[in-house]
Order: structure tokens, then C-alpha cells, then sequence
């Protein structure tokens, strides 16, 4: 008041006096500065987390000592919360969200988020943040005993990186929530996280522009569920002892490369009506299917390594397009299953793939083998359409059928066909079950 009653009393004019207006111009340009960013410590208890973001202005800093803060939070400014490398404990006494994430811009680091509400009708979770959550980064935290880990239901460009995510182990495993479920979030990426238990480690339906990279998953129903998510990427995950590895379904323009999966039950990597997508450098191993393709068209399959499974590849349900190449089939049951009458050719640009069951020679050292490879013949359709055959198999009417077929075969009704197989696999076999990352401690991941 006192400034303001000189300047009023002063007989010159500001634009006569150029001190006075330097002055009133600075005095304006430090006035629409924003405040400077705090910190705030913040000491455990019952309400003192959200009665510190209620005091906190956006751009500042929530440093939480060790000990446990009772009751569920709204972040409902963009604030940093960080935490005492997990020994900050955030538990919501299973009561709806732990954390409801509610402006843009927040980061939660190194804190242990636990026992949210378990009801599935509200979405109960660990950290739930909404489409006000734009940018939120979900970084180097503890999840457990939560029925959803960390929920984007809208946001724009968040990250979870780093967590571990524990799921639940009760009820049926369809009755569980997911480790990271998006809805709507475009621009999103989930990666370096360690997810166990629940029901899929990360599920996506209807978004875009995801990244899903270097995760861990065990223990699931699915390690990554796509649903009607397209430009996507899954690249880089590794999936150990799931009921699925990596299900790709009703999704365009896909990227899936360089995954890894080892003893998931059904299936490695599964392909529903996912279509105009590159699946390059996966090693898929033991599972019932390494790779199903169902209803699939215009993709790129190539560079992969199915290994050990008992169907290699199970090709059906009018998938068109595809182009197969340069993958290897090391060892598995059936190397490939197709049900039909199309007459398909597995390879490109002179290359097909490496067969470990192909006995042909190589005279010239090309490293193409000089005869052409058909993966299955007219008695195994018989069998895969009608099961009860395979009592027949060593009967005389089968293997007369048989040598027919090989001595005329023009009598083979479609199938597959690779006319320029490899004399052996074209890229070494990606990481196996001892590679998993330095930082990856399975004692952190629970018993």
C-alpha cells in the first residue's frame, strides 16, 4: 500500500519519468511469475499424506519419510510424491483406490501402494488415474494386495516404469484384476515393470500409440492382452509359466518383436484378427502352440524361433496374405498345422525358413535346401479332422495312402509349401530362461 500511495502522489507522469516506468514494468513481471516449486516433508499417519497435497501448490515436491500413511488419496493437483525407496507405505485399508490420480503432470516414485477395495464393479486399484491424469509418470514403486495394480482409464502419454506389481492369488483367476490395465490412453508406455499373480499382466482394450517394453510376467493368465488397440509395439517382454504369453487380439498395425516366452501353457504368442502387423525375433518355447494364427491377414511373420512345443504353428480360420519367412521350427511335434484346401507358399525373396525335421541336402552350398519342404500331408489332415483316426495310423490303408501321396503329388489337396527352405535358422535364438535382466530379483516378486 505504501508503493502504491507514492506512485498516486507522484507530479510526474510515468511516461515523463522513465525510472518509475522501469520500475512498474519489473514490479509487473515478478508479480506474473509463477511461485517457486517446495518441498514439503511429510511424516507418516492417518490422513497427513492428503492433508499435504490439500496445502501443496502445483510443481511441488511431497518427500515422505518411512512408515505407513493410512487412507486412500486424491492427487488432485500436479505434485511430486516421492517416497523412501519403498519403505514409504500407502495403504488404502481396502477401501476403494489407494491413489486416485486427478491432474496432469504427477509423478508417484518409490513408494509401496497397498490394499486397495476389491470390488471389480468400481475398479478398485492400486493407483487409478483418470483422463485428467495426462502425463503422469508411475515410477519405481511397490504394488501389492491391490485387485487392479495401476488403472490409465483415459489419460494421455503416462508411464509406469519400473514397479513391481504383486497380484492377488484368491478366487478363480478370471475373478483377479491386471497388473496394468489401460483403457483409452493413447501416447501411454509400460515398461521395465515386474508383474506376478492377478489375471493379465498388462491388458489393453481400445487405445493407441502404446509401447509395451522390457516387462516380466509369470504366474498369469496372459502376460499381454490387446483388444482393439492398434500402432502399437510389444517388444522386448519376457513371459515364464503363463496360461498365455502374448494375445494380440482385433488390432491393427502391430509391432511385436524381439519377445520371449518360456513354459506358457496354451499358447506363446496368439493372433486374433490382428492384422497389417510385423512379428519379427520372438523365441517362443515348450508351450501347448507356439504360435496360433486365427482369422489373421496381411502380416509380416519372420525371424522367429518356435521350439519345443507341440504344434510349432496352427494356421487357420481363413488368415490370407501373411507372409512367413525366415522363421525356424526347432524340434516341435507338429511343425505346423493348417486346416485347408489353399495351396499357401511360406517364403519371400528366395528365402523360406529352417525346418529341424527337413533330412535334404544342400549340394550346391547355398544354405537352401534343394528340395522343397511340405510340413504336413493329406493323412494328417484326415487326423486333425477327424481324431479317432489315428487308431488307423499304422494300418496298411494308411501307409499305402501315404506312399501314393509321396509318389504323386499332384494329389495333395492345398497346404503348405516352403520351396526355398534354410539349411539352418538365419538368426541365433534369442535369450534363454538364464537371461533374464540383472536387475530382475525373483525374491521381489513374492513366493
Amino acid at each position: 500500500m505504501q508503493s502504491k500511495r507514492v506512485i498516486n502522489g507522484s507530479s510526474a507522469s510515468p511516461g515523463r519519468n522513465p525510472g518509475l516506468l522501469l520500475g512498474l514494468l519489473l514490479a509487473f513481471l515478478l508479480l506474473s511469475l509463477p511461485a517457486s516449486a517446495r518441498e514439503w516433508q511429510v511424516d507418516p499417519g492417518r490422513g497427513t499424506l492428503q492433508a499435504a497435497i490439500d496445502a501443496a501448490g502445483d510443481g511441488d515436491t511431497l518427500l515422505l519419510a518411512a512408515g505407513t500413511y493410512t487412507g486412500s488419496v486424491d492427487i488432485n493437483r500436479s505434485l511430486v510424491v516421492a517416497g523412501q525407496g519403498g519403505a514409504s507405505i500407502i495403504d488404502g485399508e481396502a477401501s476403494s483406490h489407494v491413489i486416485l490420480v486427478s491432474a496432469p503432470d504427477v509423478v508417484v516414485r518409490g513408494v509401496t501402494v497397498r490394499n486397495s477395495g476389491g470390488v471389480a464393479e468400481d475398479e478398485n486399484s492400486g493407483i487409478f488415474i483418470t483422463d485428467q491424469g495426462d502425463r503422469a509418470l508411475i515410477d519405481g514403486n511397490r504394488l501389492q494386495d491391490n485387485l487392479i495394480g495401476v488403472y490409465l482409464k483415459g489419460p494421455e502419454a503416462a508411464v509406469v516404469r519400473n514397479n513391481v506389481i504383486i497380484g492377488s492369488q484368491f478366487h478363480r483367476m478370471n475373478d483377479r484384476g491386471n497388473g496394468v490395465y489401460l483403457w483409452n490412453t493413447p501416447g501411454s508406455v509400460i515398461k521395465d515393470n515386474m508383474i506376478r499373480y492377478g489375471r493379465d499382466g498388462i491388458f489393453v482394450n481400445g487405445s493407441r500409440d502404446n509401447v509395451f517394453s522390457g516387462n516380466h510376467m509369470s504366474e498369469l493368465r496372459f502376460a499381454v492382452h490387446y483388444m482393439y488397440a492398434h500402432d502399437s509395439e510389444v517388444s522386448n517382454n519376457i513371459s515364464i509359466n503363463n496360461h498365455m504369453g502374448y494375445a494380440i487380439m482385433f488390432s491393427d498395425r502391430i509391432t511385436a518383436s524381439n519377445n520371449y516366452s518360456s513354459g506358457d501353457r496354451e499358447h506363446g504368442l496368439f493372433f486374433n484378427a490382428a492384422n497389417y502387423s510385423d512379428i519379427s525375433g520372438n523365441r517362443v518355447i515348450g508351450a501347448k502352440k507356439c504360435v496360433f494364427i486365427y482369422n489373421a491377414n496381411f502380416n509380416q511373420i519372420h525371424e522367429n524361433s518356435f521350439e519345443d512345443c507341440q504344434i510349432g504353428i496352427h494356421f487357420t480360420a481363413g488368415s490370407e496374405k501373411n507372409e512367413i519367412y525366415t522363421n525356424a521350427f526347432i524340434d516341435n511335434r507338429t511343425q505346423v498345422k493348417y486346416v485347408g484346401t489353399r495351396y499357401i507358399e511360406w517364403s519371400k525373396d528366395g528365402r523360406g525358413n529352417y525346418w529341424s525335421d527337413n533330412p535334404a541336402f544342400d549340394i550346391d552350398a547355398n544354405g537352401i535346401a534343394d528340395q522343397i519342404y511340405k510340413p504336413n500331408d493329406l493323412v494328417d489332415q484326415i487326423v486333425w479332422r477327424h481324431p479317432l483316426a489315428k487308431l488307423l495310423m499304422n494300418s496298411p490303408s494308411v501307409q499305402l495312402l501315404k506312399w501314393v501321396q509321396a509318389e504323386f503329388p499332384t494329389l495333395r489337396p492345398g497346404g503348405v509349401t516352403d520351396s526355398r527352405p534354410l539349411m539352418r535358422p538365419s538368426a541365433p535364438p534369442l535369450r534363454s530362461i538364464g537371461d533374464e535382466p540383472e536387475s530382475l530379483d525373483m525374491a521381489e516378486l513374492g513366493d
